[in-house]
């Protein structure tokens, strides 16, 4: 279990978070969060970073059949969510985040926050970005918004 004091002092939010968050919800997309972590813990770093009231489901890789790198935990989050694959899209920041992301059928962000960018490119990572501020992915939204609007 992850103790509110090792959570509080190593878990800082990645640059932009809250401006995607706002992109996001502004346009109306069904949310979830998909961990490896225990539920407590993935809950825990949930709330510390804010972001409990963003999420419409948590996806926990214990409580599915098979964790990450299988595409379960994104599958289940998809029909709990009455999401396609094909209208949706995933940031991960581990090499089996991303394959299991790939497995499931959908595009995957890469976060170079942890892991090499070669581990993430090389696991199928769409695009990498270093954080949520990066122009790549603003550029990837606007087209997104346009495709939208078409």
């Amino acid at each position: 279990m992850l103790s509110n004091r090792i959570a509080t002092e190593q878990l800082k939010p990645i640059d932009g978070i809250h401006k995607l968050c706002n992109w996001i919800k502004d346009h109306g997309l069904k949310r979830a969060a998909v961990s490896n972590a225990p539920r407590a813990n993935a809950e825990l770093m949930i709330s510390m970073l804010g972001l409990s009231d963003f999420f419409q489901v948590v996806i926990v890789g214990s409580e599915c059949e098979r964790a990450k790198p299988f595409p379960g935990p994104y599958l289940k989050a998809l029909k709990e969510l009455n999401a396609s694959a094909g209208h949706a899209f995933i940031f991960e920041d581990s090499a089996s985040g991303i394959k299991a992301g790939v497995a499931a059928g959908m595009p995957v962000i890469g976060l170079t926050t942890r892991n090499p960018e070669k581990s993430l490119k090389e696991a199928g990572a769409t695009f990498l970005i270093k954080d949520y501020e990066d122009p790549k992915l603003w550029k990837a939204l606007e087209e997104l918004e346009k495709m939208e609007q078409s």
